[in-house]
Parts: C-alpha cells; sequence; structure tokens
C-alpha cells in the first residue's frame, strides 16, 4: 500500500457503522433475517420501498432496528435536463422520514426526459450549465429530505465534447457548492477509466476524498466495442474482480476505514454467497483501521 498519509475524518452527511454492507432484496430478506453472521448495515433501492406499506416497509423496520440503512434512489434524474418531479421527490421524502435510515444517496446521472423514464443511468456533459443545474436539483432533494445526501460517481460509456470540466473537478464543485457527500463507487471508476482509456487511481486521488462517506463495490461484465478496444459494463451481476479489490485498498489506505457496500442487483446468487463478499470487506477493514500492523 500507498505511505500517503489518510487524509484525515471530516464531517460527512453519512452516518452509517464502518463496515461490510449488503444491497438486500426481497428475495433474501428470509435468509437475511436468519443467517447467523450479519454485516454493519443494508442498503436497499428507494423506488422499491415507495408503497404505503406492506413487506417492504416490515423488512426497512427490522433493517432499522437491528442494522445500519442505507437507502439509494435511482430515479431522482439528478443531472436531467428538466425540473425534478416533485411527486416522485415527495414520495422518497416520506420514505426518508418514515425509516430515518443512516444515510440517502443517489446518481449523478440522468434517467428521464420529458415525462420519459429510462431503465438506465445516463452520463451527462460537465459544463458550467450542467453544473448549475445539477447543484440546484442536489440543494432541491436536500431541502425535501431536510438532510445532506451522497452523490454517486457514474459509470459511462461516452463522454461529450461539450464538457469544459473533469469529472474529478465537476464533482468537487458540486460538494463544496451543495455541501453533500460522495459516494465512491470504486468499481464505477474502473469501468469508466478502462472505457476511457485512464488511470483509475489518477482520477481516483483528484476526487473530494475528504466528503466521502460510503463506498460501493460491483462486479462489472467485460466486452469489447467495434474497434475492439475493452468495453467494461457496469453489470452488478457477478462477483468483484482483483483489480478493484485492489483499488478498494488503495482508497482504504488514503481516507481510511470507511462503509463499504457489496452491490448484487442481476442474476442474484444464494445469500451466502453475499456473506462471503462481505467477509472480504470485513478483512479489508482491519488492517486499514491498523496500519501500523498492516506494514509490519
Amino acid at each position: 500500500m500507498s505511505a500517503t498519509p489518510p487524509i484525515g475524518a471530516c464531517p460527512t452527511p453519512a452516518s452509517l457503522p464502518v463496515g461490510a454492507g449488503i444491497g438486500l432484496k426481497a428475495q433474501h430478506f428470509a435468509d437475511a433475517r436468519n443467517a447467523p453472521t450479519q454485516p454493519a448495515f443494508f442498503e436497499v433501492h428507494a423506488e422499491n420501498h415507495l408503497g404505503a406499506g406492506g413487506p417492504s416497509h416490515r423488512m426497512l423496520e427490522w433493517v432499522r432496528r437491528d442494522h445500519g440503512l442505507s437507502i439509494h434512489g435511482v430515479g431522482l434524474s439528478i443531472g436531467g435536463p428538466g425540473p425534478l418531479d416533485r411527486e416522485h421527490l415527495a414520495r422518497i421524502a416520506q420514505l426518508v422520514a418514515r425509516h430515518q435510515p443512516d444515510a440517502f444517496s443517489e446518481h449523478l446521472a440522468w434517467s428521464s426526459h420529458g415525462g420519459e423514464f429510462f431503465n438506465d443511468l445516463l452520463p451527462l456533459p460537465y459544463n458550467r450549465a450542467t453544473l448549475e443545474r445539477v447543484c440546484a436539483h442536489v440543494v432541491q432533494v436536500q431541502d425535501a429530505l431536510g438532510r445532506a445526501i451522497l452523490l454517486e460517481n457514474p459509470s459511462t460509456y461516452v463522454e461529450f465534447a461539450s464538457s469544459s470540466f473533469s469529472e474529478a473537478d465537476f464533482i468537487s464543485e458540486v460538494v463544496k457548492r451543495t455541501g453533500c457527500g460522495l459516494l465512491l463507487d470504486v468499481t464505477n471508476f474502473h469501468v469508466s477509466c478502462t472505457n476511457h482509456a485512464r488511470d483509475p487511481w489518477a482520477c481516483i486521488q483528484a476526487m473530494p476524498l475528504e466528503a466521502v462517506g460510503e463506498i460501493h463495490l460491483a462486479g462489472f461484465a467485460p466486452d469489447s466495442d467495434d474497434a475492439g478496444a475493452p468495453l467494461l459494463i457496469d453489470a452488478h451481476d457477478r462477483a468483484v474482480v482483483a483489480e478493484v479489490w485492489s483499488l478498494y485498498h488503495r482508497v482504504l489506505d488514503r481516507i481510511g476505514p470507511t462503509p463499504t457496500l457489496i452491490e448484487w442487483d442481476n442474476d442474484l446468487p444464494a445469500y451466502s454467497r453475499l456473506l462471503d463478499e462481505a467477509a472480504v470487506i470485513k478483512r479489508c477493514l482491519a488492517p486499514a483501521s491498523h496500519p501500523q500492523e498492516a506494514a509490519a
């Protein structure tokens, strides 16, 4: 690991317990409740829990009683060119008020336009006009929720010629202007930087790492473009690869132990497989908590 000293603790919008988290799906609820080993926290997608009641809320009540809880939004379209959907935001605010999660996060992306919703998180140009719009949207969300949020760096497959900021400079400016924090998705850096032929560690180091409140790790699907160059797809359908674990170790060395989530949203394995991945995180966090022991 690098000998660069940790940045040091700074206030963040999240208060998740430091440890390994698991993304909880309804299919795994019974197994999670009965498992002999429990993660430090669970994360759920907000849009799966917007009904008035029923099993999804009973699941969140159990999580909130016994574990840390992170709620992760996927449909606010914070980077979209149009106004936020006020009805959707109000339902998110009700969910957050009801279950009082330790953290709420959303993506630096857009997923709706002109009343149409897309089943994807789409990239945006990093320019002055987009910056003003994203900041206004983040402030609107934070005002509605009564708390600061974590903003996640996206995985991207194309870039815009109209961009005048690097991703790191753009996100740093959003954090500075709005007071939001950063959900650092290490896999997204590996995916995006491979797709755009950049050094992922250099890009991570340029981010406002003092604002990180949570880390995401996930699997991705390897592919190639029409020219035969590597193209990685942020699929969340398999285990984390060695290159991402290596980046994660370097991140921990830089910022210290941080709540970390395993995302596995497609081709779900047995719950025990997610516990195995979470156990790897625990082993990574332990030496990060004792750097002198790790270096011995």
